[in-house]
C-alpha cells in the first residue's frame, strides 16, 4: 500500500473464492460487506484472482513477473518453487527484478507469522504493561507495519541502486524481512540498556525506564502525559506545576538524580496535578515548551487527519489515495485479456468513487 501510495501500480495476487484472509477478518464490515481489516490496507492496488497450481495462471504470473519491476511475496519456503515461481531462476533472468519475501521467522522457517506471536518472542510483550500485571501486546499490529515498513524501506533502496545505474546482483536484489528480526530491532534503546547492563529488561507500564517525569499522570478530569526528555524541561515543568521545592533542589537537576528519587519526583506531581484539569495544567506547561499532551480517543485521534471509512487515513509523504481496496479478482479480466502494455507501463483503467 505505501508503494501504491507513492505512484506504483500494485496488483494484488489473490487466491480463488475466499482471497486474502483478511477479508474476512471482521466484523465490522462496511455497507458493501466488506471488513474494515481489509480496508485498512489495501487501497491503491488492482486486484487479481489466481490459482497457482493451474498452468494457465502459473504462466499468466510469469509474464506479469517478467513485467514487473518489484515482486512483493510471503509464501513459506519452497512454496513457489513447486509452481515453477522460485525467486532464484527469476531473478536471473531478469536482470532488473526486486524480489521482497516478508516471513515470520526468516528464509528458511516454516512456521507461519503472526504479529502476536512475533510480539511475544521478540521481547515486546515482556516490557509492555503494569510491573504487576500480564505481558501484554501492542494496542496495534506493529510488527505487521514495521516489517511493512522495513520491506518498503529495503525495496526503495534496491530501486534507487537500480536507478542510479548500478548493476545489482540476484543477491543484492533479493530483500528478506522477517516479522521476528524487525521487531528485535525495534527494541532499539530498551535493547541497549540490555546489552550494556547484562541485565533484563522489564514492564514499567507507562513509565520510562531511562527518564523521570516520563510517564501518564491523571489530573481531576481526565489522564495525560507529561515526557521531560532535557534537564532545561524539567525547571520549567516544575515551576509550572508549582512544584517550587523540587524545582529548587539540586539533587534533581539531571535526569540521573531524578530517576535515583523516581518515587518522591512522581508522587509530588501525581499530588499536584489532581488539584486541576487536564487543560489548566497543559496550557501552562505548553507555554513554557514541555511535551505533554491528553490521552486521546481513537476517535478524537481520527478527527486531526484526514481520513475515509472506505480508504484508510491519509497517505504519508507526498502519497495520494486513487483506487479504492478492489473487490476479489475486481481486475482479473482486465489483466486476463492483457489490456496492458508492459514497455509503456500503462496502467489499468482507474476506478471511480475513490
Amino acid at each position: 500500500m505505501m508503494l501504491g501510495d507513492l505512484g506504483a501500480t500494485v496488483i494484488k495476487v489473490e487466491r480463488p473464492i475466499n482471497g486474502d484472509d483478511t477479508r474476512g477478518w471482521g466484523p465490522p464490515f462496511n455497507e458493501d460487506g466488506e471488513a474494515a481489516y481489509f480496508l485498512s490496507v489495501n487501497r491503491n492496488k488492482y486486484s487479481l484472482a489466481a490459482d497457482l497450481s493451474k498452468p494457465d495462471d502459473q504462466r499468466l504470473l510469469l509474464e506479469l513477473i517478467a513485467g514487473a519491476d518489484v515482486v512483493v511475496e510471503n509464501f513459506l519456503p519452497g512454496v513457489l518453487a513447486r509452481y515453477g515461481l522460485d525467486a532464484d531462476p527469476l531473478l536471473a533472468e531478469n536482470h532488473r527484478l526486486i524480489w521482497a519475501t516478508i516471513s515470520g521467522f526468516g528464509p528458511t522457517s516454516r512456521r507461519p507469522g503472526y504479529d502476536f506471536v512475533a510480539q511475544a518472542e521478540s521481547g515486546w510483550m515482556a516490557i509492555t504493561g503494569e510491573p504487576d500485571g500480564d505481558p501484554m501486546k501492542a494496542g496495534v499490529a506493529l510488527v505487521d507495519v514495521l516489517a511493512g515498513k522495513d520491506a518498503s524501506i529495503g525495496i526503495l533502496a534496491a530501486l534507487a541502486a537500480r536507478g542510479d545505474g548500478a548493476s545489482l546482483s540476484p543477491a543484492q536484489r533479493r530483500i528478506h524481512v522477517a516479522l521476528a528480526t524487525s521487531a528485535v530491532s525495534a527494541l532499539v534503546n530498551v535493547a541497549q540498556n540490555a546489552l550494556v547492563t547484562g541485565q533484563d529488561a522489564k514492564r514499567w507500564g507507562n513509565a520510562h525506564a531511562n527518564l523521570v517525569p516520563y510517564q501518564l499522570f491523571h489530573a481531576q478530569d481526565r489522564p495525560f502525559v507529561i515526557a521531560v526528555g532535557a534537564d532545561s524541561q524539567w525547571i520549567a515543568m516544575a515551576r509550572a506545576l508549582d512544584l517550587d521545592e523540587l524545582a529548587a533542589d539540586d539533587a534533581l537537576r539531571t535526569n540521573a538524580g531524578r530517576l535515583a528519587q523516581r518515587e518522591r519526583v512522581v508522587t509530588a506531581i501525581a499530588k499536584q496535578v489532581t488539584t486541576r484539569s487536564a487543560a489548566y495544567w497543559m496550557q501552562r506547561l505548553d507555554a513554557v515548551g514541555v511535551p505533554c499532551g491528553v490521552v486521546n480517543s481513537v476517535q478524537d485521534a481520527l478527527a486531526t487527519v484526514t481520513a475515509s471509512a472506505r480508504t484508510g487515513v491519509q497517505p504519508l509523504w507526498n502519497g495520494t489515495v486513487s483506487v479504492r481496496p478492489p473487490k476479489l479478482d475486481e481486475h482479473g479480466v482486465t489483466i486476463r485479456e492483457k489490456q496492458w502494455n508492459f514497455d509503456r507501463n500503462v496502467p489499468i483503467p482507474r476506478r471511480d468513487n475513490v
